[in-house]
């Protein structure tokens, strides 16, 4: 399965680390490489790489009134749409939706320096809070999140946490579902979801799948 339901809202992998969240909204994280989906309410965006980032995508979701969640390297890229820049350890509203942004950044890679303000997000939806890691090693603002119920963590190593980082941090604030992501597209494997899922302590762990 592609997608699962707690508590009314329903989570669906896309692929990467995109993920779209639904109920009464259409609320979409890093679109990338999308096929036919409906239209976004909101859009969040963690970073301005081609595949957080993706003009193309977000121009198929899109309609007059979506508002889209950017840092703030990506304003010159998405003039043409309705934007709302963030910086990172911030808290915000939009559309009645609350969130707040937790800073992505690697530790010993060069590839997402902390200096770029790039961010993860916490997102809450009918009390439901959802925390997006973005691009990041398991950094020291991860032990600072509480009330955690579900956490999308990347697992692909390379660019970002590898598996054994990724079980480290989610092991630490104790979200009560975790997902694997940044898997199966540009690097990792399935291999690293489930070498993740054996680590992990006490969350509940889904692996999904996506058509592709």
């Amino acid at each position: 399965m592609g997608s699962f339901e707690y508590k009314g809202i329903k989570v669906e992998w896309l692929g990467h680390a995109c993920f779209k969240i639904s109920n009464k909204l259409k609320i979409y994280i890093d679109p990338f490489d999308l096929k036919d989906e409906e239209k976004a309410d909101l859009i969040f965006i963690t970073h301005e790489h081609y595949d957080h980032c993706s003009l193309a995508d977000i121009k198929k979701i899109a309609k007059d009134d979506t508002l889209v969640i950017i840092t703030e390297d990506c304003i010159a890229k998405l003039r043409d749409f309705k934007t709302f820049p963030v910086l990172p350890g911030k808290s915000y509203e939009a559309k009645g939706i609350k969130f707040s942004t937790v800073p992505a950044y690697n530790l010993s890679k060069a590839f997402h320096t902390r200096a770029s303000n790039w961010v993860g997000y916490v997102i809450e939806v009918e009390g439901i809070k959802i925390y997006h890691a973005g691009d990041t090693d398991f950094v020291p603002e991860m032990k600072e999140l509480k009330g955690i119920d579900i956490a999308l963590m990347p697992v692909g190593g390379t660019y970002t946490m590898n598996a054994e980082e990724a079980a480290k941090a989610v092991n630490s604030f104790k979200p009560k579902i975790a997902v694997p992501m940044h898997f199966g597209k540009i690097v990792g494997s399935e291999r690293d979801a489930e070498r993740f899922k054996n680590l992990v302590e006490g969350a509940e762990v889904k692996i999904l799948a996506w058509i592709d």
